[in-house]
């Protein structure tokens, strides 16, 4: 592209969507997420660079999605995702961070130079899908990520409001057209479609209910499950709260996040007792499930790591029954993953475990080391990807096998198109969730004393600068500031650990600190043997991060 067509790309700033702040912003975890009116530039951007990585990748489709997930609805962010449905490379977040926070006046230039520096063939044609969440603000963020993909002449494609694993999907299938078909209805299709394949063959019995009641967080994912009830024939009942209607606002007091971190039921839903209780975050890519008590006073949580072990062991069972023992499943979690859950893994299901980094890149480059991988995260975002070995091997049998490993391998086929590899994914996490409990004949109450969880708690602290922490062995270890990791140490060491009903080689209890890849804030989690241990411990380590790492506004308190 010659110089002068850059200009286009200067005009369109200057003109529609200058830089008015001198505010950092870091492509993190999730992509670019902070205050909705600080970002309108950062998304114009994002749209000339995934211009740039459609032609890096010859020509292939893009993805950009404007959303802050699980955030409150005064936030926004923007994210790239790449031709596989899986999340941008981590070598060019420093790119787009890098383009995000230049002035107007080098946009320019700068422009120039990525496209040396990634060897851009900027006479190949680019095209990008577009999709958004339901704050508000996004409609004018979507419409600056196609002025910046016109900038550098690239072909927008508009798919309006869905949920971010929608766009996923339609951007790993626009590529890849083994895959299913790029459209909100090729995802109903396919996802939906096999659900209904499998529960058509299930009987219901035993103790499984097929009414679910669902938190819609307010937000995408509970308006597309009002969408996709319509077409279950009775196969599971939907009844649906939090839709975004009755003031009701995006992610406050409900939704997964609020429900895990705060370990209360969300606001605006009828609560019965042992009721099943399903609720997605705001942008439809987390689940967490739980359950009240029999007078509603206590809620039962089911988190990520319940899910992954719900399902992996649901999987092993059916690759057993199919006769393909030798596939290799894995699971991978995270340092948040309850330890409790790690020992279940381990030593009752002898299922290898890896740890990783918080993010659910980080976990998806992990499990595709494995022929079936396995990964969540305990917010309850994650999902499952298998090998194309692994794909084959069960096709196989499905076709030459005895009748009961045939059986196995058709159920395991459905299974695999109910899942959406691309990444986590409430709508076909809930069906796969779904699935299983129907298989098993289970309710909440028999999935939840599967194991015990040690008692757990999270806290956020406010600090001047998040990135003053850092961290090593996937995020369990504190490396700076000096001295905090110590202080960590000395305040855990303090707490028994419930090595008496969990068999653990460790006396002491579990904390670490990380800075959030999504807020300005350094996230705290702790374990102990009791619920008031937890609490206390979450709470010291919070204090010492107030204290060490340059704490700002109110001190951490547990009901943060």
């Amino acid at each position: 592209m010659p110089p002068s067509s850059l200009r286009v790309v200067y005009a369109f700033a200057r003109e529609m969507h200058p830089k008015t702040t001198d505010v950092f912003i870091e492509y993190g975890t999730a992509g670019f997420r902070t205050k909705a009116n600080l970002l309108e530039h950062v998304v114009y951007r994002m749209g000339l660079l995934a211009v740039l990585r459609s032609r890096c990748k010859n020509g292939r489709t893009i993805g950009l999605m404007i959303t802050a997930s699980h955030n409150l609805e005064p936030d926004n962010g923007v994210k790239l995702i790449d031709p596989d449905g899986e999340m941008l490379e981590q070598s060019w977040e420093e790119i787009a961070t890098r383009l995000a926070n230049v002035s107007d006046n080098d946009l320019e230039s700068t422009t120039g130079e990525i496209i040396k520096q990634v060897n851009a063939d900027m006479a190949l044609k680019a095209s990008v899908y577009i999709g958004m969440d339901t704050r508000y603000t996004s409609p004018r963020l979507a419409a600056a990520a196609v002025h910046g993909v016109i900038a550098l002449k690239g072909t927008p494609k508009e798919f309006g409001i869905v949920t971010t694993p929608i766009l996923h999907f339609c951007v790993k299938c626009r590529n890849d057209n083994t895959y299913g078909t790029p459209t909100e209805e090729g995802y109903y299709e396919k996802i939906v479609g096999a659900f209904k394949n499998i529960r058509q063959k299930l009987p219901v019995y035993g103790a499984y209910s097929t009414t679910l009641h669902v938190d819609g967080a307010n937000g995408v994912g509970g308006k597309k499950l009002n969408i996709i009830r319509k077409s279950l024939d009775g196969e599971l009942d939907l009844v649906l709260f939090n839709l975004g209607g009755n003031g009701g606002k995006l992610n406050l007091n409900c939704g997964a996040d609020f429900v895990k971190v705060s370990q209360k039921p969300p606001v605006g839903m009828e609560l019965t007792p042992l009721q099943r209780v399903a609720s997605l975050d705001g942008d439809g890519d987390r689940l967490v499930y739980f359950y009240m008590d029999e007078d509603c006073k206590n809620m039962h949580l089911l988190d990520g790591d319940r899910i992954a072990t719900l399902l992996a062991s649901f999987i092993m069972d059916q690759l057993k029954a199919c006769g393909a023992r030798d596939l290799r499943i894995g699971l991978v979690q995270t340092a948040y993953a309850n330890g409790a859950s790690t020992r279940y893994i381990t030593d009752d299901l002898k299922i290898p475990v890896t740890c990783v980094k918080t993010g659910v890149k980080h976990l998806h480059h992990a499990a595709l080391s494995y022929d079936v991988g396995v990964y969540f995260e305990a917010n309850g975002h994650g999902t499952v990807v298998y090998s194309d070995t692994a794909k084959s091997v069960i096709r196989k049998i499905a076709l030459d096998g005895d009748a009961e490993e045939r059986k196995a391998a058709e159920l395991l086929l459905n299974f695999i198109d109910m899942t959406n590899e691309t990444v986590g994914d409430a709508i076909s996490d809930l069906f796969m969730v779904e699935t299983v409990l129907c298989a098993r004949g289970h309710d909440a109450r028999h999935w939840y004393n599967t194991y015990k969880d040690l008692p757990c708690r999270q806290l956020k602290v406010t600090v001047e600068d998040r990135n003053a922490i850092s961290t090593a062995d996937a995020e369990r270890q504190c490396t700076s500031p000096a001295g905090l990791q110590a202080r960590i140490d000395e305040l855990s060491s303090a707490y028994d650990s419930g090595r008496a009903f969990l068999s653990s080689a460790y006396d002491s209890g579990r904390a670490f600190v990380r800075p959030s890849g999504t807020e300005d804030v350094v996230r705290v989690y702790a374990e102990a043997d009791s619920q008031h241990s937890a609490d206390k411990l979450a709470a010291e380590v919070a204090q010492a991060v107030y204290d060490m790492a340059g704490g700002v506004g109110d001190r951490p308190t547990v009901s943060e």
